[in-house]
């Protein structure tokens, strides 16, 4: 086993140093190979993968979109074994350059107050925060670590749970003024709902009843494609809305949206997890100390909400 990865590595270099110096006689010059070697371990990858990667001219290279597309996973691969080297030479110390990736809500009220203290902690490490919806995938867009909420689909990613939060359905007042707050699931019916223009492991809004958890959802007026627009269009008044507590926390405080039918609130919760690539050799001492740092300062478990004497809601933070 050793000796066939060993060989992939050999290939992958011999390609990437051929793409980057733009052809077969300069890489082998700078690889100390003859041209023949060079061209022979091209043909050998190329006829292992059964794909062309190269199409070769008398005058220059150019790459196929299957090239292009093997390029750009071959640079980030011995860009991660080189740096996997040199920390296990240095005694894993973390430093270097870490690119995190995480939805606009979470990132701004969990990640974003912890910045400072992490870079003040670990000073040889620049930091990239990119706050999106848009779930990316890691190694298309280079980032080392990045948070997700909700059940985790891709099986080829490693994580480490950092909290939960609860599910609330809520409203405006002005909305719930104009329309009513619905007192049971019946009322729903004459509701406007909130949805979402991607399929759910649940298709309804699970609810508990005397019968056990039942799942419903108001007349949808408007779809989202993320927590971020369906919570601006539940701010905007159009109807209720079904999101994590997290999400919607500071709004409840402030009065901008009200919780409804919380005596039919299952309890149920999405989980927040870092996740990352790391699966086929040693983690990255900067994405380590990252995700480390995230797990042991992050208090991402929701408190419960409760109404108070003056029929306001509030969220209660002391457990």
């Amino acid at each position: 086993m050793a000796p066939r990865e060993t060989n992939r590595i050999a290939e992958m270099e011999v390609f990437v140093r051929v793409v980057d110096l733009g052809g077969f006689t300069t890489a082998a010059r700078q690889l100390r190979l003859t041209p023949s070697a060079v061209s022979k371990l091209m043909s050998r990858l190329e006829a292992r993968l059964a794909t062309r990667l190269v199409n070769r001219s008398t005058r220059r290279l150019q790459l196929t979109p299957e090239g292009e597309a093997f390029y750009g996973r071959a640079v980030r691969i011995l860009a991660d074994l080189d740096e996997a080297e040199r920390e296990a030479a240095t005694g894993a110390h973390p430093r270097g350059h870490l690119r995190v990736n995480s939805n606009l809500p979470w990132g701004t009220r969990y990640v974003m107050p912890l910045v400072p203290r992490f870079l003040a902690q670990n000073p040889e490490i620049t930091l990239d925060l990119v706050f999106t919806d848009t779930v990316i995938d890691l190694l298309q867009e280079r980032a080392d670590v990045a948070i997700r909420v909700g059940p985790l689909r891709d099986s080829s990613l490693m994580a480490r749970k950092l909290g939960s939060s609860r599910m609330v359905v809520c409203a405006t007042p002005d909305y719930l003024a104009l329309r009513g707050t619905p007192a049971s699931l019946d009322d729903l019916a004459d509701h406007a709902g909130i949805g979402w223009t991607f399929s759910r492991v649940l298709s309804g809004w699970p609810f508990r009843t005397a019968h056990g958890v039942e799942t419903m959802v108001p007349p949808p007026v408007a779809r989202a494609g993320d927590g971020e627009t369906a919570r601006s269009l539940a701010l905007g008044g159009i109807g209720l809305a079904r999101l994590a507590l997290f999400h919607v926390a500071p709004d409840i405080e402030a009065g901008r949206l009200v919780p409804v039918l919380e005596d039919f609130n299952p309890g149920d919760r999405e989980d927040i997890h870092a996740v990352y690539l790391g699966q086929r050799g040693p983690l990255p001492a900067r994405v380590r100390a990252f995700i480390d740092f995230l797990s042991e300062n992050i208090q991402a478990d929701d408190p419960a909400i409760e109404r108070t004497a003056t029929g306001t809601w509030r969220v209660r933070r002391d457990g």
